[in-house]
């Protein structure tokens, strides 16, 4: 199986789960003299089943990820790491731009004049680099869960 077809997998169980856990809320109470919609005990048992399935699942992802080598010798989870990191500067950097872009009117000439505090532009010329780069980086990570092998 190819690491792709195991996150598309992970994906669905946990879903599948999540559904599960729902479920179960739904049947842990009834009126007396009333019986669940489902059985919780059938439903407990497929809980037990598909958690020890997507432990066994993330557990594989995650070796795979660690012993998988890009063209340039680094590991998908450095890949990973790298990609997700960047992301989060991103935001950051995409709330800060929209802060500092922001102007604010003044009716009169007396108001106090609110000025951006950074160079916006050369912002969104950093901006821009980086979003490129996640873009770059995000396409080797799904070249390799198309070509990697699961372990």
């Amino acid at each position: 199986m190819k690491l792709a077809n195991a996150l598309s997998q992970r994906a669905d169980l946990m879903k599948r789960i999540e559904q599960i856990g729902y479920r179960l809320n739904m049947n842990a109470k009834v009126q007396e003299g009333e019986k669940p919609a489902e059985d919780p005990k059938a439903l407990l048992k497929e809980l037990e089943k598909d958690t020890a399935a997507l432990e066994d699942l993330i557990a594989r992802i995650n070796l795979t990820n660690s012993l998988t080598k890009t063209k340039d010798g680094k590991s998908l989870t450095e890949y990973i790491a790298m990609r997700d990191v960047l992301l989060k500067k991103i935001s950051i950097y995409r709330n800060f731009i929209d802060e500092a872009s922001y102007l604010v009117s003044r009716d009169t000439h007396s108001e106090i004049k609110i000025e951006s505090t950074v160079n916006v532009k050369t912002l969104r010329t950093e901006l821009d680099r980086m979003e490129k780069e996640a873009r770059e980086i995000n396409e080797t990570i799904q070249e390799m869960n198309w070509t990697a092998d699961l372990l």
